[in-house]
């Protein structure tokens, strides 16, 4: 279960890192574009390029600083831990399905079996945070037994 749990953190990490490196591209060719804009442009035609050019690099930007809180949330996780009770970074094997609590980046596959890496904030990680191995819980009109949590 170790293995599968560094797995799925490197997954993660690999997801943030494309989603850092897309938002700073973005970012970066917004701000090319906004430079070429004021290189070539006069008047209220200038004005309004500009003024899209900034509203698109502050959307860049927020999604950069979003990737990087939760860039920040992962590297917090220890997955060479087995703790008792669910917790970020648990590794969480039901009846109905396999669940990662670390960040929300959806289905993952990992040795031909299909984890869902979900927040620990999100409806289902609240629902399973502190719950223990035997205990069962209702999400969406379904009965999950957990069998382990690691």
């Amino acid at each position: 279960m170790r293995e599968i749990k560094q797995q799925l953190y490197e997954r993660c990490q690999a997801y943030l890192s494309q989603r850092m490196a897309t938002a700073q591209d973005a970012l970066q060719g917004a701000q090319d574009a906004a430079n070429d804009e004021t290189k070539s442009s006069a008047g209220d035609k200038y004005e309004t390029g500009r003024a899209m050019m900034q509203i698109e690099m502050e959307k860049h930007s927020a999604q950069l600083a979003e990737a990087m809180k939760l860039k920040r949330l992962l590297d917090q996780i220890r997955v060479d831990h087995q703790p008792v009770a669910v917790q970020p970074g648990s590794l969480v094997i039901t009846d109905q399905g396999n669940f990662f609590v670390a960040i929300s980046v959806g289905q993952l596959v990992v040795e031909n079996r299909t984890y869902i890496a979900l927040s620990a904030e999100s409806p289902l990680g609240l629902k399973l945070k502190g719950l223990k191995q035997g205990e069962s819980f209702n999400f969406g009109n379904k009965t999950y037994k957990i069998e382990q949590v690691w």
